[in-house]
């Protein structure tokens, strides 16, 4: 099949499948003429690399994944690992924002409190002047 034809049963775009390409994540497919003609693994790939990265992943952390692979089938322990990495990478992400969601209701107490007249000494107490 033709690159568009793989960009739509993918949900991809040409252009992020030349950019796979050019980076070497989609190996470079058969050609016919000046056309490129992909196969089904290709299809198959390219929908597992939208997926992830609609889940996170880096298209260089594909890439490590990817690389060590080539041709071969892709073990389900390298990417159970990956997964757990990210999801630890997410949990550690939303651990922080919860701490800045934490800061910025102490921060909005803390201005409402003053009234329409702010006093912009408080913001040092709250302790995020560094």
């Amino acid at each position: 099949m033709y690159i568009g034809k793989a960009a739509q049963l993918s949900g991809t775009t040409v252009k992020s499948i030349r950019h796979y390409e050019e980076i070497g994540l989609l190996p470079a497919p058969q050609r016919r003429g000046a056309y490129r003609i992909y196969s089904e693994q290709s299809v198959e790939l390219l929908t597992f690399i939208k997926c992830a990265q609609q889940l996170g992943f880096k298209l260089k952390e594909m890439q490590a994944i990817l690389d060590q692979h080539r041709g071969q089938t892709l073990p389900w322990e390298v990417v159970s690992n990956a997964i757990a990495r990210k999801k630890h990478a997410v949990m550690n992400q939303i651990e922080a924002l919860q701490q800045v969601h934490a800061g910025l209701e102490e921060f909005e107490t803390r201005f409402a409190m003053e009234g329409p007249e702010l006093d912009l000494a408080c913001v040092q107490s709250l302790g995020y002047n560094n």
